[in-house]
């Protein structure tokens, strides 16, 4: 029985079917939660800026530096989600779908400068604390928690790397606005100046260790390790374990974006003389076993035993 790569599989396969629309699905709602995240970020930095010069605050002010940074990652962050929705063509024949990585890879770089940044402005001032206007800083951080929270319940709903990467900036900014908010209150009581850099200091802690967290993932897909949640091991297991394969090798599985699967596998058959529906009932059988796992796409090659996988495909 020949070299036999199954070109109908998709359409065999009721299981690839039915997950093929979720994540193109999810991807739109994508695109719109970070265009609406895009829009009230820019208005609040533009809201910000004046607010900055009209209390003659530099914490604030370079909060609005900040969030200007912001507003551009999310601008690149819509368009490049919004890209990773088309198909596949002749140049990307697996579609856009990484390109939501990248989305997230630039983001990440963003958030890391524009928090170093603000470090660089928040230790000084441990040191030689300066005069805030604390009424000001109240009535900003109070349209911030606002402004940003309603952008970061929008993107708590979407579950690509792109949009938690999206959303960390904006979870950065709202905890920055809370911090702001508590601050300034104990400021006006208190005149403890001290407390605008220690709070500062303690988010931006918190947001590049989550920075590291989602890159490191980022970097993973890109290097083509097996998603979470799946064991090749087991695969082969329940690959072996189906009438008719006699052996398993070339198993891969990886994943396009953190939530589309794909696996590619080499199954030896164990008789020479299967006909062509046979071997579709065996790669239907197969689909069907896996069916449990998170796999999307799944690419399934056979060969007969007498085969060298070597010499018939440089395998």
């Amino acid at each position: 029985m020949g070299h036999n790569h199954d070109k109908h599989e998709c359409s065999h396969d009721n299981h690839d079917h039915h997950h093929h629309h979720g994540p193109g699905h999810h991807h739109h709602h994508g695109t719109s939660n970070i265009k609406v995240a895009f829009f009230l970020n820019l208005v609040f930095t533009i809201i910000e800026l004046i607010g900055g010069v009209l209390t003659n605050s530099v914490a604030i002010l370079s909060d609005a530096v900040h969030d200007l940074g912001d507003s551009l990652s999310l601008g690149l962050a819509w368009y490049f989600q919004k890209l990773s929705n088309k198909k596949g063509d002749v140049r990307y024949t697996y579609g856009y779908r990484r390109f939501s990585l990248l989305g997230a890879i630039v983001n990440s770089i963003i958030l890391a400068a524009g928090s170093t940044f603000v470090l660089t402005r928040a230790i000084p001032r441990l040191f030689a604390p300066e005069q805030t206007h604390a009424e000001g800083m109240f009535l900003l951080a109070i349209l911030g928690v606002l402004f940003n929270g309603a952008a970061l319940f929008r993107l708590k709903k979407g579950d690509s790397l792109n949009e938690k990467a999206v959303a960390l900036h904006l979870m950065e900014d709202v905890l920055g606005w809370v911090a702001v908010l508590v601050g300034s209150v104990v400021i006006y009581f208190t005149g403890w100046m001290i407390l605008d850099p220690i709070l500062s200091i303690l988010i931006m802690g918190y947001i590049i260790y989550n920075i590291y967290r989602n890159l490191k993932e980022t970097i993973l897909i890109i290097l083509q390790r097996v998603p979470h949640g799946i064991s090749t091991e087991e695969l082969k297991e329940i690959l072996m374990g189906q009438e008719g394969v006699s052996g398993v090798h070339e198993l891969h599985v990886w994943s396009m974006d953190g939530s589309y699967n794909v696996m590619s596998v080499h199954l030896v058959l164990d008789r020479e003389d299967y006909t062509m529906s046979q071997v579709t009932e065996i790669k239907q059988r197969v689909r069907d076993s896996l069916s449990s796992f998170p796999i999307h796409h799944i690419t399934i090659a056979t060969e007969s035993l007498e085969e060298d996988c070597n010499l018939v495909d440089n395998c």
